[in-house]
């Protein structure tokens, strides 16, 4: 079995290459009801790839996710307490994550281009802080 710093870069890889595609799509203009739906897509790719990744890490240190209606927050939370990421990174990473909820939950022509514009835009730079910090903490990894 693939050891976790091979789980994580497996992760990672994959969530590169959803940002790869979002690039493809993410200037285009007046965007189609099905191009929000993939873009939507791709963003609840994007926050649910970190997810994986924290969850990967706080099962590797023996650190339980507590089984509560929150406990995708409560995963960050244990993150940053445990310093695999920073508050900041954090707190942004749950704007993905306010956004993967609506979106599991909601109808596509619900989605508006105006309001996924910042997650469109962001989502490399996030992707960029939150893999700097998780490679420092497989850094402290034997």
């Amino acid at each position: 079995m693939a050891n976790i710093k091979e789980k994580i870069y497996a992760e990672m890889e994959n969530i590169t290459k959803v940002l790869i595609e979002l690039e493809k799509v993410k200037d285009r203009p007046n965007k189609e009801l099905v191009v929000l739906v993939g873009i939507g897509a791709y963003l609840q790719n994007i926050y649910t790839g970190m997810e994986n990744i924290l969850k990967q890490l706080l099962s590797y240190k023996g650190i339980p996710i507590p089984d509560t209606a929150t406990w995708h927050k409560d995963l960050l939370n244990l993150a940053v307490k445990h310093d695999f990421i920073t508050k900041e990174t954090a707190d942004k990473i749950g704007r993905y994550l306010f956004f993967r909820h609506f979106f599991a939950h909601a109808y596509g022509f619900l989605l508006d281009e105006a309001k996924l514009e910042p997650l469109i835009n962001n989502a490399s730079d996030l992707y960029s802080e939150f893999k700097k910090e998780i490679d420092n903490s497989l850094m402290r990894i034997e």
